[in-house]
């Protein structure tokens, strides 16, 4: 195939995910909405975790959140746990990779916060040990997977939210990340602000 042909054809398959996945995916976009706004107006936050390409997204949320989306309003209240690279690399070195996100959501993770987990496989283990950390917290858990979203959608309960990519091309996922996580945005704002 010749390469801009190749090109326009990765615009198509990914504009084509996108508007099958909108009717799909918009109930529990919504439902996710709804449990970050009413946490943060019960001033608590959102912890947010991936690896790779999903640790990208999750700093890039938190960021939206803690400056703005697209109008200026007053910072919202959310931690990317892959951030921090001194924390991350300690308790790797100490503990194993597996307890990265979980040490920090026992941490810093409080009854009635959010924690927001994208996996593209929905397999990682540390994703998996800071969904159990969550729950001996009472922290409500978002998971935004691809595929048929792995062993972390057994890990989750009816409070629960599963935002599912329901795709095994890992870049069409992250794609539809990050379009999930600005309607994530626009729709917190809609319901903090009155946003239209």
């Amino acid at each position: 195939m010749e390469l801009t042909a190749r090109i326009a054809a990765h615009f198509e398959e990914s504009g084509q995910l996108k508007l099958e996945l909108g009717p799909l995916l918009a109930l529990p976009i919504r439902s996710a909405a709804e449990a970050i706004a009413n946490s943060l107006l019960a001033e608590r936050k959102v912890l947010v975790c991936g690896n790779g390409g999903s640790s990208a997204c999750a700093q890039y949320f938190a960021s939206r959140m803690l400056h703005r989306y697209e109008v200026e309003r007053p910072s919202l209240a959310a931690v990317a746990l892959s951030g921090d690279s001194c924390t991350l690399t300690s308790i790797a070195n100490d503990d194993h990779f597996h307890q990265i996100f979980a040490r920090q959501v026992a941490a810093l993770g409080q009854a009635g916060d959010v924690l927001l987990v994208m996996s593209n496989s929905g397999n990682s283990e540390n994703l998996l040990k800071a969904v159990h950390a969550a729950k001996e917290r009472d922290i409500h858990v978002i998971a935004l997977t691809g595929g048929d979203g792995g062993v972390l959608v057994e890990l989750l309960t009816d409070r629960d939210i599963h935002i599912g990519i329901p795709h095994e091309n890992a870049a069409r996922i992250q794609e539809v990340f990050i379009l999930t996580l600005h309607c994530l945005c626009d729709s917190i704002d809609c319901l903090l602000l009155g946003v239209n």
